[in-house]
């Protein structure tokens, strides 16, 4: 079994590569199987480029909701956006926050934050910051954060107890997250959850969505709601190597698979 160091060094490199490539699908010697089946991370995005704020060079497809369209984002706000890659939800919080507010944006990547930061100069942006530093221990004074941000990310970090402790952590009395991640609902075959992580990527790691909101509650969120449900569609190519008809079939009635879920979370006293 891979330790968490290791799982965090995989996903560093991936990304890593990710950002020098400019694209979301993964070249020969990155993130590829061993059938140099290409990982394509945009199939579980959904589309920005008709928000205010959006910069096409922040956007690499790697996202799996759009956490800003309910995270309840007030002019002047704090934002921090976890897991922040090239900047694409922190220059749409920043279209919204506005002049009086601050976007700051953590990535665990040097290559991530360097493309962030070279199209932080393209948009001229004063009150945006990117750091670096990974989620489990962010490098961000307590109650820092108005909201809280993140784009299909959380289900990468090895120890979401931690992770999910250190955003309620940052976040001020009375803010609260909104985040899109994926999880699992039932049970599925290892082999088709392999062959769904070398299909989309964001698969890796992703837990049960039970479990998941169990360790939202128990960092000490309230009201914890999911807002938006989104069905990540795997092609049939894939599924009949490992499901039956009636598996197939229950699969597709969504009793099991992989989803998108966009949640929020308040911390109150």
């Amino acid at each position: 079994m891979q330790t968490n160091e290791k799982l965090k060094q995989m996903v560093k490199e991936k990304y890593g590569e990710i950002a020098e490539s400019g694209s979301s699908c993964c070249g020969p010697t990155s993130c590829c199987g061993p059938t140099n089946k290409v990982v394509d991370y945009s199939i579980m995005q959904d589309d920005y480029t008709n928000l205010d704020g959006y910069v096409a060079d922040a956007d690499l497809g790697l996202g799996c909701g759009l956490p800003t369209e309910f995270a309840g984002i007030k002019e002047g706000d704090t934002v921090v956006d976890l897991g922040s890659g090239a900047g694409n939800d922190v220059f749409v919080a920043r279209a919204i926050v506005a002049e009086k507010g601050k976007v700051i944006g953590l990535d665990f990547t040097q290559e991530m934050i360097d493309k962030a930061n070279e199209n932080k100069e393209k948009v001229g942006f004063t009150n945006v910051e990117f750091k670096l530093g990974g989620i489990e221990d962010m490098p961000l004074e307590n109650d820092t954060a108005d909201v809280v941000v993140s784009n299909c990310v959380l289900n990468l970090v090895p120890d979401k107890e931690k992770a999910f402790a250190e955003m309620y952590r940052i976040i001020k009395p009375d803010g609260h997250f909104c985040v899109s991640d994926i999880v699992l609902k039932g049970e599925l075959p290892d082999e088709l959850k392999k062959s769904a992580e070398m299909y989309a990527g964001c698969v890796s790691g992703a837990i049960q969505q039970a479990d998941y909101l169990e360790i939202i509650n128990n960092a000490g969120f309230k009201n914890v709601e999911i807002k938006k449900t989104k069905v990540i569609e795997l092609p049939d190519d894939i599924l009949k190597n490992y499901l039956s008809d009636e598996e197939m079939n229950i699969f597709k009635e969504n009793k099991i698979g992989i989803f998108s879920i966009t949640v929020v979370g308040y911390k109150i006293f």
